[in-house]
């Protein structure tokens, strides 16, 4: 029996060209589709060899995708341990394509035992510095062919890049990619004159790739311990056309490029690594501003950091938010305070790295050179805001300029403030004082806007007619079932699953919905399994929720997000507007499982009026005044607070004070203030 491997149903979808949808009706109508080989009940796996037979039987006329049946047959070929190095290879012979296209075509117009004994010396020939083997067999060679083949259809670099990721995808433990968002704000922070770049534990390459397209003319240096990463991440670099030098190992324990001086540090090092190599490296030239601590092997990374920059060049590291005030560490903080090494610290918020359960931060420093220590630290905390990117760029770039600062979420703090018993780094802290002492003008502009708003909250208030009658209803699935509406529900990817939506997509995210603002994910960083594109009159309901939420979609073309339901009325038969009010009717809690504090919104479940369409406008358009309504108290009442707090910081700083008493004119007496006041 020749060997076989297990595909999960988005395999088999891909393999198909169809949505996994038509997997599961596959599955539920068709008595000889293969039984699962593997997996759990709700993520089974298939064999392929199984899956291949039935495609192809049932199939006949059409014509499936050339890439996912290549990608399955990599897998077929060798061990998974070699699947890497076997991509490596294809993207050296991807890289040849790219140089020597000529060539190719050449040998290509040869069969494949000849095929076989020329391209290897021809390869390694064109590229050098890369691995190839030295020998190829037939069937290597006839999948040279299919690559090529491939590659001429697609392009050489997206070639490559698909067959990488379908790779990740396969292994998503063992690197993940790093948000396109927080990659662009990390080199941001490096400045604009940077000639050359190193990522100490470069991954994917995600910041050299950034680097090579933001930086004209840099050169890169990367490293990573893992070996199968490093080796794709090199050709990776290659075929994007990058000047770089990329090496495998540790950087801590062997470091590829100990005399190396850049320009600027970027990475996400590891987090939270006992075995960092605190025995053998006691004594390492590294640690100028102390041993890190056996528990603290960020404190390595920053040092090792540091160890590579030019003097006045720029690192920027991602970082635990604990690295900012273990005990631990408290001496090597001090230290790099002093010296003017920590430049900046940013606290991003949670769910901005993928898969990462706090909310990291951003350490920017920079090598001290000949000149004078600074007197203050940046700190900025954009943990609460979904600009965090802009807002961190912002506040670096005001305060390495001397610029006045956003003072809502930066602060330069003065190092005697930092330099205590604790020395704690963390942004949070040393914002808390920010704005407590607002203006006269402050306090009387906020004053102006609420009361403005106070009396277009007024004029929303819905109008409404007392009546006791009972309304008809019928649960949303005989909505579905009379052909009203169409309910779509999407779901995150499992591990181990690819998505079908392309990089770079709008998504609509959960929170959105619940905020009431427009999309404002992408994909990967936001991965669904489906492109659910949305529609205006689409209402959409997050499945998982505080208090109930429905919203009418105006702006289409964005993809929903995970954990989204979305409902797509007949616009002859139902009014989205009528239909989301009565998904937000308190009277369908009862219809919803508790989760504690939130509900799992069972959106079938949820009972909606049978009544006229015309009817239906009139309900419509009092639940869209009343979104209003609801939006412009939510704006009052934040407006309110911040009102609020800004009076009472006023009054305790003195910028305002209490009325006082007025003459004849109705002006304050100053005289009588005064007195008073001597007098307390």
């Amino acid at each position: 029996m020749g060997r076989d491997i297990q595909v999960t149903a988005a395999d088999v979808a891909r393999l198909a060209g169809v949505g996994r949808a038509a997997v599961s009706n596959w599955r539920r109508r068709h008595d000889d589709f293969p039984q699962p080989a593997g997996g759990t009940a709700t993520s089974p796996s298939f064999s392929y060899a199984d899956i291949r037979r039935w495609l192809q039987a049932h199939g006949e006329s059409k014509t499936f995708p050339e890439r996912e049946w290549l990608w399955q047959e990599l897998r077929l070929i060798v061990e998974e341990d070699d699947l890497p190095a076997l991509i490596a290879d294809l993207g050296v012979f991807l890289l040849f394509l790219r140089r020597e296209a000529g060539a190719w075509r050449r040998l290509a117009a040869k069969d494949d035992t000849e095929l076989a004994r020329l391209l290897p010396e021809r390869i390694r020939g064109t590229c050098t510095g890369f691995a190839f083997p030295a020998d190829l067999g037939i069937a290597e060679a006839g999948l040279m062919r299919r690559v090529g083949e491939l590659a001429g259809d697609q392009g050489v670099l997206e070639t490559f890049e698909f067959l990488r990721r379908r790779y990740f995808e396969l292994h998503s433990r063992r690197v993940y990619t790093t948000p396109g968002e927080v990659v662009t704000l990390m080199l941001d922070l490096l400045g604009d004159d940077v000639g050359s770049v190193l990522d100490p534990a470069c991954g994917s390459g995600s910041y050299l790739i950034g680097a090579h397209d933001r930086f004209t003319g840099v050169t890169l240096k990367g490293q990573d311990a893992d070996h199968a990463v490093a080796g794709l991440t090199a050709v990776r670099l290659a075929l994007h056309g990058a000047d770089s030098d990329l090496r495998c190992g540790d950087s801590l324990r062997a470091d590829a490029f100990p005399q190396a001086s850049v320009d600027a540090v970027v990475g996400n090092p590891p987090f939270n690594d006992r075995n960092w190599g605190y025995d053998e490296l006691t004594a390492d030239p590294r640690w100028e501003y102390g041993l890190p601590p056996r528990m603290e092997s960020e404190l390595a990374w920053v040092q090792h950091a540091l160890a590579r920059l030019n003097p006045g060049g720029t690192a920027a590291l991602l970082m635990p938010p604990a690295v900012a005030n273990r005990k631990s560490g408290r001496r090597i903080r001090t230290q790099l305070l002093r010296r003017g090494a920590l430049r900046a610290v940013i606290a991003l918020p949670t769910g901005s790295i993928p898969n990462t359960a706090v909310a990291l931060t951003v350490w920017v420093l920079v090598k001290p050179g000949d000149g004078p220590a600074p007197g203050h630290v940046l700190m900025v905390d954009t943990s609460d805001r979904d600009d965090y990117a802009d807002l961190a760029v912002g506040s670096w770039r005001a305060f390495r300029e001397g610029r006045p600062l956003d003072e809502t979420v930066s602060r330069g703090v003065p190092l005697i403030d930092l330099l205590d018993d604790e020395v704690d780094l963390t942004p949070g802290r040393h914002l808390s004082t920010v704005g407590e002492a607002p203006s006269a003008e402050q306090v009387t502009g906020v004053t102006g806007e609420l009361t403005k708003l106070l009396g277009v909250v007024g004029d929303l208030i819905p109008t409404v007619d007392a009546d006791s009658r009972s309304l008809p209803l019928v649960p949303v699935s005989e909505l579905v079932r009379r052909g009203m509406l169409t309910l779509l529900q999407q779901t995150p990817v499992r591990p181990g699953e690819g998505s079908d939506v392309p990089d770079g997509t709008r998504v609509l995210t959960a929170r959105d919905v619940v905020e009431g603002r427009p999309a404002s994910g992408t994909s990967p960083e936001h991965a669904v399994g489906r492109a659910i594109v949305v529609q205006p009159g689409d209402v959409v309901v997050p499945q998982v929720v505080r208090t109930l939420v429905a919203t009418v979609v105006t702006e289409g073309g964005a993809v929903a997000g995970s954990h989204l339901s979305v409902l797509r009325p007949d616009p002859a038969q139902l009014d989205p507007d009528f239909l989301a009010g009565f998904l937000c009717g308190s009277e369908n809690l009862r219809e919803y499982s508790s989760l504690s504090s939130q509900y799992r919104v069972e959106v079938r479940r949820a009972r909606i009026p049978l009544l006229p369409f015309d009817e239906q406008r009139r309900y419509g358009t009092a639940f869209r005044r009343l979104s209003a309504f609801h939006a412009a108290l939510r704006e009052a009442t934040a407006l309110g607070e911040t009102l609020a707090q800004r009076i009472a910081d006023g009054l305790t700083h003195g910028t305002v004070t209490p009325p006082g008493e007025k003459d004849d004119t109705g002006r304050i007496d100053e005289k009588a203030r005064r007195k008073a006041t001597r007098q307390h």
